[in-house]
């Protein structure tokens, strides 16, 4: 089965959410909203975030096994940002923004990624500006998390870099059903 949406229509007129379910087994592809345009797009994510912690409650109720992958726009610890201190006020690294996604996590959820991998310098995201790429001054934006429940199934999780279709690379987390 295939879900569109989260019944919410100002993120799904947006197309945020999309869910497969395979089994058991449902994963969900996100792109949640950025802040970085805005104190309006700000606000628009903060309400977003508000939102989607209750839908996924409400979902792992009936579907315990989820994985939740794509673009959260929240680098979750100073490890995953090339600078902290200096965007400690970006939109993308805000205290909220780092509390909701470390609270999210808190509620039964993997960083697949950070399982396998505490090294620094691995990121999802550069900027196009300052040549950010290729001095690899990035953020780890992109995520796969699974529910608590498919920890045992996990056996590896890596970012490519080096794939360059756009300004994310390519996450992968490989399940072993």
């Amino acid at each position: 089965m295939v879900e569109y949406g989260c019944g919410i229509e100002a993120y799904d007129n947006e197309g945020r959410i999309l869910r497969a379910d395979f089994g058991d087994v449902s994963v969900m592809s996100v792109y949640m909203p950025s802040g970085s345009s805005g104190d309006e797009r700000q606000a628009f994510k903060m309400q977003f975030l508000a939102d989607f912690q209750p839908y996924i409650d409400t979902l792992k109720q009936s579907r315990p096994n989820l994985i939740i992958s794509g673009d959260y726009n929240i680098c979750h610890r100073p490890i995953d940002i090339h600078n902290p201190k200096s965007n400690a006020k970006s939109s993308g690294f805000l205290p909220e923004e780092r509390e909701w996604i470390d609270g999210f996590m808190n509620t039964g959820f993997t960083d697949t990624f950070r399982r396998f991998n505490e090294d620094p310098h691995n990121y999802t995201w550069w900027s196009y500006r300052f040549n950010a790429r290729t001095k690899n001054l990035g953020w780890r934006i992109d995520y796969h998390l699974a529910s608590k429940p498919l920890d045992s199934s996990l056996s590896r999780a890596i970012i490519l870099p080096d794939a360059r279709h756009s300004d994310h690379c390519p996450i992968v987390v490989e399940v072993d059903f």
